[in-house]
């Protein structure tokens, strides 16, 4: 039996010349939830360049594909800003809904620090002064510098974005098309080495057959969890793409299969130079590959391609982050100045400039111990959204849906228990792991928990309102 569903929208007026069409969308979902292979140098030092070829085609099945799935129906049956946070609201009711954009804002605190982080670690790649020591530490000259670049990374994609959603989205096809270039440099010259495909299959094959610690197969995929995640993400500005009933799910699709080539393509083609762990880390990684295919001139082009990639996911980044606090606002659950849009630009200013001041302030730290407490926060968020998903097929079974979920009941059972999946095995793993952080459990918890009371309290206060009045 279907009920009627109250979907609250207040979206942000718009015109349609200033929305993302369907290649800029395809643009900013890329930067989102990918920009380039970099990030994952340091799997192949962990899991061995088979097992690392492994996790990185099984992940976008398990993880990616599902998640996808679940964001184009949801998207152009709910097309309106706020995205997940609405889904969620309309299915469940308000407490869920607030347990939801609490969850991923705690998520995105170390999201939207890590990227001006990264930043200002591949530019030390020109300038060494800038470069940490073997402990992850430096001197308070150095640090001071590194996080004022950070800051200026911050500042530049601000401006960018007051500029409204279009913007973010032609600048991210542009930086798309120069980000190809550096990779396709590597793949050309190491495929062109006379045996590279036959270094590149024995490597393979010779790591495949020795076993691996299932553990540490299991944090290796917490870090392809990473890489591939955001897919949700992308919808919190559907109110701000044309026609987004027809576009998101193409726009999905192709960033999918950009996505995994942009992954698989680059770490093949480096396999076949080197599987040294020395040079497969978070220290050395990408340009030092280019150096070893193309000489001293190919390291710089693709650590410059690095900075232009984690800028642009940055940029990408606030774009949709922005989003959550304005929807939450509309709703009453953020302070009241975070709902104010730019009469030009439809832009939640408040918002941006919020985002951007919590973003300053972790930058000055290092994020790269947090990539666990980032997944397991993201994927609880994840669990409400794909409950949502079922909720809405049975309450509300008439809601048009011009993109559904393949299968019928099976498909769509099976596609929310494959992320799940994964997210309960990073849970059991990093509980019960030698190497687990009771402080890494600690955080995530007292995230979730917090929740809890920020929203009593909120209700309580609004209540007494009420009472007053």
């Amino acid at each position: 039996m279907s009920v009627d569903l109250e979907v609250k929208t207040d979206d942000v007026r718009v015109s349609s010349g200033r929305r993302l069409n369907l290649i800029p969308l395809i643009g900013t979902i890329f930067f989102i939830v990918c920009g380039g292979a970099y990030g994952l140098e340091p799997l192949v030092g962990a899991v061995g360049p088979g097992w690392a070829l492994i996790l990185i085609l099984l992940t976008p099945i398990f993880w990616s594909l599902p998640i996808a799935l679940m964001v184009a129906e949801l998207s152009s049956a709910l097309p309106v800003d706020g995205g997940y946070y609405v889904w969620v609201r309309t299915a469940l009711g308000d407490f869920w809904a607030f347990q939801e954009g609490w969850w991923t804002i705690c998520y995105m605190v170390v999201d939207l620090a890590v990227f001006p982080v990264l930043f200002v670690n591949y530019l030390a790649y020109f300038f060494p002064s800038l470069q940490l020591d073997g402990n992850g530490s430096a001197s308070w000259s150095t640090w001071l510098l590194r996080w004022g670049i950070a800051i200026a990374v911050i500042a530049v994609a601000f401006v960018v974005n007051t500029q409204g959603a279009r913007l973010v989205g032609h600048s991210s096809t542009l930086n798309l098309i120069l980000l190809v270039l550096p990779f396709s440099a590597i793949v050309i010259g190491a495929l062109a080495q006379e045996g590279s495909a036959g270094r590149a299959i024995s490597a393979i094959s010779q790591d495949l057959s020795h076993n691996r610690d299932a553990t540490l197969l299991v944090l290796g995929l917490s870090t392809v969890m990473w890489n591939y995640m955001a897919w949700d993400n992308v919808s919190t500005f559907a109110g701000e793409v044309n026609h987004p009933q027809r576009n998101y799910p193409r726009a999905i699709a192709v960033a999918l299969v950009l996505t995994v080539a942009a992954y698989l393509v680059p770490t093949v083609a480096g396999i076949s130079i080197t599987t040294d762990p020395r040079v497969w880390n978070e220290s050395s990684g990408w340009p030092d590959i280019a150096r070893l295919v193309g000489g001293n001139l190919l390291g710089p082009i693709v650590a410059g391609g690095a900075l232009l990639a984690t800028w642009s996911l940055f940029n990408g980044q606030l774009l949709y982050v922005s989003r959550l606090p304005y929807a939450m606002a509309l709703d009453g659950w953020m302070p009241s100045p975070l709902k104010h849009v730019s009469e030009t630009t439809g832009v939640p200013v408040g918002c941006l400039l919020a985002c951007c001041s919590i973003a300053a302030l972790f930058a000055a730290l290092s994020f790269g111990k947090l990539v666990l407490i980032d997944v397991l926060l993201y994927s609880a968020a994840l669990s409400l959204e794909f409950v949502a998903l079922i909720a809405l097929r049975l309450r509300a079974p008439e809601l048009s849906r011009p993109f559904r979920i393949p299968g019928g009941w099976p498909g769509v059972i099976l596609v929310a228990l494959a992320p799940m999946s994964c997210g309960a095995l990073l849970v059991l793993t990093s509980v019960r792991s030698e190497s687990a952080d009771p402080r890494q459990a600690l955080i995530v918890i007292g995230a979730m928990i917090s929740g809890v009371l920020v929203f009593l309290a909120k209700r309580l206060r609004m209540n007494s309102k009420s009472s007053l009045t």
